[in-house]
């Protein structure tokens, strides 16, 4: 992060020094919530969780390394105590990005968030030094961590900003104010938490609420294709540019289509040229992804054959996301189990039927978690879709809503043995273990509470040594 003297930093966030010989000292390594992690220099954020309380393990992080701990009491080794540890962090964050010369990109939306990131980021570095989310670190706790990882060198910041109720995301771009706002989409995720898509499109929209006017150089980057995105133009004052396969999108794709092996291809326009994009993730989905991250790239300066080569040769910087694995017997293995809702769930089963041409697929599907009054009828409708997209079998794994996936499928037409439900992922490891065929492909799916990703992991173990794409 920037250097800041543990006086300084004490003053940003409101706190007390306790025990610190010398405030002239810098905090210039990263700042931290586990010790672990710690490394000369850090600022180690002592968290109380459920289980784990942060304060508890202060003097180790100091031995580590660390100048001090952020705390909410004395710890016996040097700390800045406050009264709460989070607000502390985002105090800093706030602070640290008003100081940095950086342009920070914030993107939301209810599908695809972690993926576009991690493309924007690929598209951007080629252009500048760029600091991005790892993973899905998208809260009021990874935001501000991820912030505080920029340096003086950095000059894109590009932040995920994840909602699970009205004013979560004004509170995320209050601490780290956005130049460049990004909505994907509003879809299902946690509808039963918000009560329903407006309810979401509401959330999601604060993003745009909160990005400077045009003459100050906000842009709002807007989904063409889904109305309740492109209606947010009317909630800010900034530059709108929308991307899609709309004729009407600034940034748009022609002739879609799928590679033998189900990889994206299409033809990128952008207000300055076209260029012939043909990426490396699979699945057709991926196309409004890559048009949000090539809308992005428009805005800050780079060309449309800049941007379709570094589209092209990007690849999936997170786990578990559409993470695509061939075992030396020829069996693939899909694991996208980091989560699932249904517009994510549907996506994967088309990717699944498109790599899947003349083999035979698995779908092992598990509970898309926090739909509420639509759980019923979502998991309905995967299931009877797996059936609609000629999944050679179904294997819906878990209780209740695993029932549905599997009731849906045979509602459809899946007989026989084309569907079956098992209890657990022990039962449908062993299931696959004993039925799996060479040239088989395997899509592992559910919400991350599921934990199916291993499933996947075990039928990988089984066979050794494997080779990732």
């Amino acid at each position: 992060m920037i250097a800041l003297s543990l006086a300084e930093t004490a003053s940003v966030v409101g706190g007390q020094t306790h025990d610190i010989p010398d405030p002239s000292v810098l905090v210039h390594g990263p700042v931290v919530i586990d010790s672990r992690q710690v490394k000369d220099g850090s600022l180690f954020a002592a968290f109380v969780g459920e289980r784990v309380d942060g304060h508890d393990y202060a003097e180790q992080a100091v031995r580590a390394g660390a100048v001090a701990v952020l705390a909410q009491r004395p710890v016996g080794v040097p700390a800045i105590v406050v009264e709460d540890v989070q607000t502390a962090l985002g105090a800093l964050a706030r602070h640290v990005v008003r100081r940095l010369g950086a342009t920070l990109v914030a993107l939301t939306g209810s599908a695809g968030k972690t993926s576009t990131k991690d493309l924007i980021a690929q598209v951007l570095q080629r252009k500048a030094p760029t600091v991005f989310t790892p993973g899905s670190l998208n809260n009021e706790i990874g935001l501000p961590l991820t912030a505080l990882t920029a340096t003086e060198e950095t000059r894109f910041l590009v932040l995920e900003m994840g909602a699970r109720g009205i004013g979560h995301i004004s509170y995320l771009t209050d601490l780290t104010p956005p130049q460049v706002g990004l909505v994907l989409n509003v879809g299902s995720a946690h509808i039963g938490e918000f009560g329903g898509r407006e309810q979401i499109a509401q959330a999601k929209g604060e993003l745009v609420e909160a990005l400077p006017s045009a003459q100050d150089g906000g842009a709002a980057i807007l989904n063409a294709d889904d109305p309740l995105v492109r209606a947010m133009a009317s909630r800010t004052k900034a530059k709108v540019i929308l991307f899609g396969e709309s004729g009407e999108a600034d940034v748009r794709a022609e002739n879609v289509r799928l590679t033998d092996s189900g990889q994206p291809a299409f033809m990128l326009h952008t207000p300055s040229g076209a260029s012939e994009v043909t990426m490396r993730l699979y699945g057709e989905h991926h196309v409004s992804n890559a048009l949000a991250a090539a809308a992005v790239a428009h805005e800050l300066g780079m060309s449309a054959s800049e941007i379709a080569t570094a589209l092209s040769e990007a690849g999936s910087l997170s786990r578990w996301r559409m993470e695509v694995t061939e075992r030396p017997d020829g069996v693939t293995i899909v694991n996208d189990a980091y989560n699932a809702n249904p517009e994510s769930m549907r996506a994967a089963l088309r990717a699944l039927a498109a790599m899947g041409k003349g083999r035979r697929t698995w779908a092992v599907l598990g509970k898309m978690a926090e739909l509420g009054d639509e759980a019923l009828a979502e998991h309905d409708a995967v299931g009877r879709l797996a059936v609609r997209l000629n999944v050679g079998k179904l294997v819906a794994v878990g209780g209740r809503e695993a029932s549905w996936l599997q009731l849906g499928a045979y509602n459809e037409g899946s007989w026989g043995e084309e569907s079956v439900h098992v209890s657990d992922a022990q039962a449908a490891i062993d299931l696959l273990r004993s039925e799996l065929r060479p040239g088989d492909v395997v899509l592992v799916k559910a919400s991350r509470s599921v934990g199916l990703e291993s499933v996947a992991q075990a039928l990988l173990d089984a066979e050794g040594e494997v080779a990732a794409r």
